[in-house]
């Protein structure tokens, strides 16, 4: 199959079944003359990292009612981002958003760039996330490159080199198929067809509008490919977390220094997380209860058993972190691994 035929076929099959998503313009309103607006492209690109679109739809929609423009995100405070960002995870995203934000509101009026070399000068955008806003938003011919496309591109070519080193050649065999006509529509159809159809598991060949050239369906090995590199196992690190409140209902948290993880997040003051328990460093002094629970939670290098500490106190001046009033506290606000103590410290304190 020639590559113009390739992409017909693909685009065919994208005007017929592309996903209806917040962020997009349909293939059909593409050509009524509707465009993309560059913010919501770059806003959903940033949320997809790492990220499932079910999960991300919600927040999207919530940002873009509160933030409907670009300018009126770089004027948010950073602590209203951190909240409405809470539990999408990688918090060096959000902080990173309010830069870029930030950048194209006081240094670009307001204008995203078109190029992927202009895009990635902006805080926060790699190689990754420019060519995906200038494939989708500016219809530049940029290969991009997200699991999807990889996964397509591997049984497409039968590539059998496993994952991570194979993503040069992948990246290579994109940009050799993406046209010059329509790229954006090209780039989200290859990304729709991983999602729905070229299927980690069980892939559908037999509705594949490319199983004919898929050199991968005709070896019979497509549900293999990507072959990964095998993965290191991750380490188990241990902290603790002090949850005191205060007779009147406020909460003592703490803001995490901007560098490391959940970063600019609030969060219950606590111990440094290692490899082995740590010494018990409440952040003041009080009667601290041991309830016997541990919160579990999984980062992209290591787990986590985060023991709780719980006190009630009246009016104690705490070392570390501030009390927030009950009317002010929003547990939501939290990252998850927060929230899973606040959640798991209900009905444990000693009174109760």
């Amino acid at each position: 199959m020639r590559d113009e035929d390739y992409s017909a076929g693909l685009l065919g099959w994208y005007d017929r079944h592309a996903r209806s998503l917040p962020w997009r313009v349909s293939p059909q309103d593409r050509r009524a003359g509707a465009t993309p607006d560059p913010y919501a492209v770059w806003l959903s690109e940033v949320m997809l990292q790492q990220t499932t679109v079910a999960a991300v739809q919600d927040y999207f929609h919530r940002f873009t009612a509160r933030w409907p423009t670009v300018q009126a995100l770089a004027a948010a405070e950073d602590a209203d981002v951190m909240g409405e960002w809470a539990g999408l995870g990688y918090y060096a995203r959000a902080r990173n958003l309010l830069k870029c934000a930030r950048a194209v509101s006081e240094d670009h009026g307001g204008q995203f760039p078109d190029t992927v070399d202009g895009l990635q000068r902006l805080p926060g955008i790699g190689p990754y996330t420019a060519a995906a806003i200038a494939a989708i938003a500016f219809d530049r011919p940029a290969p991009v490159m997200d699991g999807n496309v990889e996964r397509v591109m591997a049984r497409l070519f039968a590539v059998e080199t496993p994952l991570p080193q194979a993503k040069p050649d992948l990246r290579d065999r994109t940009a050799a198929l993406t046209p010059q006509a329509r790229p954006g529509d090209h780039a989200q159809a290859v990304m729709d067809l991983g999602a729905t159809i070229c299927t980690p598991r069980n892939p559908a060949c037999g509705i594949c509008p490319l199983r004919d050239p898929c050199k991968a369906r005709a070896a019979g090995i497509a549900a293999d490919l990507p072959r990964k590199a095998p993965k290191k196992a991750k380490p188990t690190r241990h902290g603790i977390a002090y949850l005191a409140r205060r007779t009147d209902g406020a909460w003592l948290l703490e803001t995490r220094p901007d560098k490391g993880l959940l970063g600019g997040m609030l969060g219950w003051p606590g111990s440094d997380w290692a490899e082995t328990p740590p010494q018990e460093a409440p952040p003041l002094a009080a009667d601290w209860h041991d309830p016997g629970l541990e919160v579990r939670h999984t980062f992209t290098h290591f787990h986590l058993r985060l023991s709780l500490r719980l006190a009630t106190v009246s009016d104690s001046a705490p070392d570390r972190g501030t009390f927030v009033p009950r009317e002010a506290f929003r547990p939501a606000s939290l990252p998850t691994v927060m929230r899973k103590a606040f959640d798991l410290a209900q009905g444990a304190w000693p009174e109760d």
